[in-house]
C-alpha cells in the first residue's frame, strides 16, 4: 500500500465546495420550481411534482453534503524536488505524478468566492495538460507557486 501524501486541502476548501453545491442546488431548485409551475398551469400529472422535489432533495444532499466531504477526504498533494504528486477523485481515486522537468509554468487563480475565503487554486501547466491543486490558503498558494517555479527551473538546468 502506498503511503498517504503529505498535504491535504484546508478545511475552508470543504466549506467552499459545499457553497458551490448550494449554488448548483439553488439553480436546480429554480428549474424544479418552473417544472412545478408548468405542471400546475398545464394540468400535467402530479408525478412531476414528486420528481422535481425528489431531484432537488437528492442533488442537494449529494452536492452539499456527500460529494464535498468525499472529495475533501481524497484530495492530497505533495511537492518533491523531482516531481509533484496529486491525488484526487470522488469515487475513483487518481494519483498523478508530474515531473519537474515537464513543468512549463505555474499560475494561481482566485475568483470572488475563493477571495472571500482567502483561498486560491494553483494551476501547473505542462506541454500536454494543466493540473490544478485547488483551495489552498492564498499565502500558502503563493509560496507553493514560487517553490514549484524554482524547483522546475533547477530541474530544467540539470537536463
Amino acid at each position: 500500500m502506498r503511503k498517504e501524501l503529505e498535504h491535504q486541502i484546508p478545511r475552508k476548501g470543504l466549506t467552499v465546495w459545499r457553497l458551490y453545491g448550494l449554488i448548483y442546488t439553488l439553480i436546480l431548485s429554480i428549474i424544479a420550481g418552473i417544472l412545478c409551475f408548468l405542471t400546475y398551469q398545464l394540468d400535467w400529472l402530479d408525478i412531476f411534482y414528486y420528481i422535481a422535489i425528489g431531484a432537488v432533495l437528492i442533488v442537494g444532499f449529494a452536492f452539499i453534503w456527500l460529494f464535498p466531504k468525499i472529495r475533501w477526504d481524497h484530495w492530497r498533494y505533495e511537492v518533491r524536488e523531482q516531481e509533484i504528486e496529486i491525488q484526487s477523485g470522488l469515487f475513483v481515486v487518481k494519483r498523478t505524478l508530474i515531473p519537474m522537468v515537464r513543468v512549463q509554468h505555474v499560475d494561481t487563480t482566485q475568483g470572488p468566492i475563493l477571495k472571500k475565503y482567502d483561498l486560491a487554486n494553483i494551476a501547473i501547466s505542462t506541454a500536454a495538460t494543466t493540473h490544478v491543486i485547488p483551495m489552498l490558503i492564498t499565502e500558502d498558494a503563493d509560496q507553493l507557486r514560487a517553490r514549484i517555479s524554482e524547483l522546475a527551473r533547477v530541474a530544467e538546468d540539470d537536463v
